[in-house]
């Protein structure tokens, strides 16, 4: 079974009805939810998730959605080894960097995002849209 970690982009696009974008994150959640992907986020992601869906949907709509999700995705722990190869990493956006460390650290196959010129420093993971990874890898 393929092992990726899901951009929180990948995440709003479905919390937020963000269009285009929302079908094809939809049907990634639909094939996570049938078991023919096991996803992660990572646990910084968490909080960046809250912190953008507090501002639409306030505390309880946003911790009931984060409850709804992690019961179908699972989360990565961020260790202080990831947090420092992220600080050292030379990375312009942190939170990339996090999420790439976490993925080589964890033996991650693909990391699904519509940013993937953000993963350009790692070659050992698949760094793949939404449409592709649906389109070649399902």
């Amino acid at each position: 079974m393929q092992q990726v970690i899901l951009d929180s982009n990948i995440i709003l696009d479905i919390a937020l009805d963000r269009e285009p974008f929302n079908k094809e994150a939809i049907a990634l959640i639909s094939c996570i939810k049938d078991g023919k992907i096991n996803a992660f986020i990572t646990a910084t992601s968490v909080t960046d998730i809250y912190y953008i869906l507090r501002k639409t949907f306030g505390h309880k709509k946003s911790i009931k959605y984060l409850l709804s999700l992690i019961s179908i995705i699972n989360i990565l722990d961020t260790s202080s080894e990831i947090i420092l190869e992220a600080l050292h990493s030379g990375w312009n956006d942190f939170e990339d960097a996090v999420q790439g460390y976490s993925a080589l650290n964890n033996k991650i196959d693909f990391i699904i995002t519509r940013n993937s010129q953000d993963y350009h420093h790692i070659d050992e993971v698949i760094v793949i849209s939404a449409k592709d990874f649906l389109t070649n890898y399902l």
